[in-house]
């Protein structure tokens, strides 16, 4: 059975659905071909099950990229306001929950179903359990699958990266822009949990902790919760961080971002305190127990040397890290790297080698920060991808 389309997608995701509909509504023909048995499953477990579906402070150094403004082009076009828009007109209703992060206020399926309804309303047929075979270009795009043939003017590819591939992930995007002669950047998990080396295999004894710290990295740095677990380093400072250390590079942690710890050591109607007992006041008694232990500082501050006194300091408000790996894709939020933008165009995501051919969303090399930056690219993305097909 042979099929015809103006546009093909590949991906029933956040960035596929999102440009089958602005695309049909142009009056294309579109196609959506998903692998799996229903579409949005990312979707369904992003935010908790509510969706952080975007930021209300999108900028475009909050992305990475091996072109730091390739996505400028995109995100002004089609913005976190646009998409805002689009949420009242389906009257979901949401909420920023912390540094404009913007939530469902029920559930991820509002979103799932906004996709779909915008689809419905455009004609866009959606076709799941998908296994493609083949896709070739003659004068249109081949997509052989086990049970259809479909021929299209243009094929997007919008299917994600190798994260959370208990989801379904794969490279099979990554695989497809390499057969058209496209450059991939190199791939990694990012917005993903840090693990300990033997070496530092001690401080999991404090998993399930949970406190407000400062994470850098150079001169980036992100001031939210980390939390320790049975293998290592998590909570949102760290799949920031974890996104340019790449589970390799040293961190710095200031465990008290509001506190001096040299004027606290010098303050004399502690001096007699214990030092455990002195900090507990700033950071969770469990911490300061097992920094007190670790670093033989059990004992009056009024007995600390000088050196003492600036390993506590050091300890506390700078204390360095080496992570050594990661939790890898199963446990990462998303994919960093992929094609290479000097292979795409940042008007309309369009391939520059082969005609009619797009990427978009995750599987290009742009990863935004944890807090619904991610979604908007893949909003952004497809929106751009969109207005050039219906040229």
């Amino acid at each position: 059975m042979i099929l015809s389309y103006d546009v093909c997608i590949i991906g029933g995701g956040a960035a596929g659905l999102f440009c089958a509909f602005n695309a049909a509504q142009y009056g294309k023909s579109v196609i959506v071909l998903e692998r799996a048995d229903k579409v949005g499953k990312k979707i369904l477990i992003s935010g908790g099950g509510r969706c952080n579906f975007t930021n209300l402070d999108i900028k475009p150094e909050r992305f990475i990229s091996q072109n730091p403004h390739f996505h400028k082009s995109a995100l002004a076009r089609y913005g976190s306001e646009d998409f805002i828009d689009l949420i009242k007109k389906h009257r979901i209703a949401y909420h920023e929950k912390t540094l404009g992060q913007l939530f469902c206020d029920n559930s991820s399926r509002e979103i799932v179903k906004l996709l779909l309804d915008e689809c419905e309303e455009y004609n866009v047929d959606i076709k799941t359990r998908v296994n493609i075979t083949s896709i070739q270009k003659t004068d249109k795009f081949v997509i052989e699958t086990e049970e259809m043939c479909i021929h299209s003017s243009a094929l997007v590819i919008a299917c994600g990266g190798t994260a959370i591939p208990a989801m379904g992930a794969s490279d099979f995007g990554l695989r497809i822009a390499k057969q058209f002669g496209l450059r991939i950047e190199t791939c990694y998990p990012a917005l993903v949990p840090l693990l300990f080396d033997a070496e530092n295999k001690h401080w999991t004894e404090l998993a399930g902790l949970s406190t407000e710290v400062v994470v850098s990295m150079d001169k980036i740095q992100f001031r939210e919760n980390i939390l320790f677990t049975h293998k290592g380093l998590s909570g949102p400072a760290i799949l920031q961080i974890s996104s340019y250390c790449k589970g390799k590079l040293p961190i710095n942690i200031n465990f008290v971002p509001d506190h001096n710890i040299n004027d606290l050591l010098n303050n004399t109607t502690i001096r007699d305190q214990f030092f455990t007992t002195a900090i507990s006041t700033n950071i969770p008694q469990r911490l300061a127990k097992k920094i007190g232990e670790y670093y033989d500082l059990q004992k009056p501050i009024k007995q600390f040397s000088v050196n003492e006194k600036k390993l506590a300091v050091q300890v506390l408000e700078n204390w360095e890290i080496v992570p050594s790996g990661t939790e890898g894709y199963a446990k990462a939020e998303v994919m960093a790297g992929g094609v290479s933008t000097d292979e795409l165009s940042s008007k309309s995501m369009e391939s520059k080698k082969v005609a009619g051919l797009y990427f978009i969303g995750e599987v290009v090399d742009v990863t935004g920060w944890l807090g619904g930056y991610n979604f908007q690219w893949a909003w952004s993305s497809a929106y751009a991808a969109a207005q050039n097909l219906c040229i």
